[in-house]
């Protein structure tokens, strides 16, 4: 069977674990990087085969039933992860120092910062107490973009700060959408003190366009029984 593993953008890398692993309870996961001078491919292919990852969905639903974890394997670049559902497995032995439950520990790529937690608050104002995906910037983007354009709000032109805002290289899930929000509050303050244009909501990507994460190879391997 084929086994897709390798995405093509950022975007479909965020995409394929946030919003199809996680719903599924893939919540352990160890990050690594192909070592330099190493062949990326000869890496997935290891780790795949190592812990039998490429298998079919019926070989999934019989491990799950039996108590046994199921595994994804997933990379973009020199950069992967595997990620593990909750039962037995030789991956829980072998990678145990390394190891992160993504409902505590996120995973942090490319300014995002990928964790599962519960929902918060519904439109009604009634807690929503099931689980979902969480995308946001990790805070260290986060707090640098904020110092970024409200130092550049001072004197940019609106023009000129709203396409910057608008074309900045993230995905607008809900969290990055509330994350803009506040940056784009905070420049309409600063800009309110200078006595300078206000900048629209209009101006923010908010919707957010669903990528095919894979490319067109993907790798062969033998299923399991």
């Amino acid at each position: 069977m084929k086994y897709r593993a390798v995405t093509t953008s950022v975007e479909g890398f965020v995409q394929q674990i946030a919003c199809c692993y996680l719903r599924h309870g893939y919540w352990f996961h160890v990050q690594g990087k192909v070592p330099a001078g190493k062949s990326p491919e000869a890496i997935d292919e290891k780790l795949i085969s190592k812990y039998g990852i490429a298998v079919s969905e019926s070989t999934r639903a019989r491990r799950k039933k039996a108590g046994r974890s199921n595994l994804q394997y997933i990379r973009h670049e020199s950069n992967f992860v595997i990620l593990a559902t909750k039962g037995e497995h030789r991956f829980f032995e072998d990678e145990a120092n390394l190891i992160r439950d993504i409902r505590r520990v996120p995973i942090h790529y490319a300014g995002y910062s990928i964790s599962y937690k519960p929902g918060g608050r519904k439109k009604d104002g009634s807690n929503d107490d099931r689980w979902h995906s969480h995308v946001a910037l990790t805070r260290s983007v986060y707090l640098n973009l904020r110092a970024a354009f409200t130092e550049r709000a001072k004197q940019d032109s609106a023009d000129n700060l709203a396409r910057a805002i608008y074309e900045l290289p993230f995905a607008p899930y809900a969290p990055i959408r509330r994350q803009l929000l506040i940056l784009l509050r905070d420049v309409n303050r600063v800009r309110k003190l200078a006595g300078r244009k206000q900048l629209p909501t209009e101006i923010l990507p908010l919707r957010r366009r669903v990528v095919r994460p894979f490319d067109s190879q993907a790798w062969q391997f033998e299923s399991s029984p």
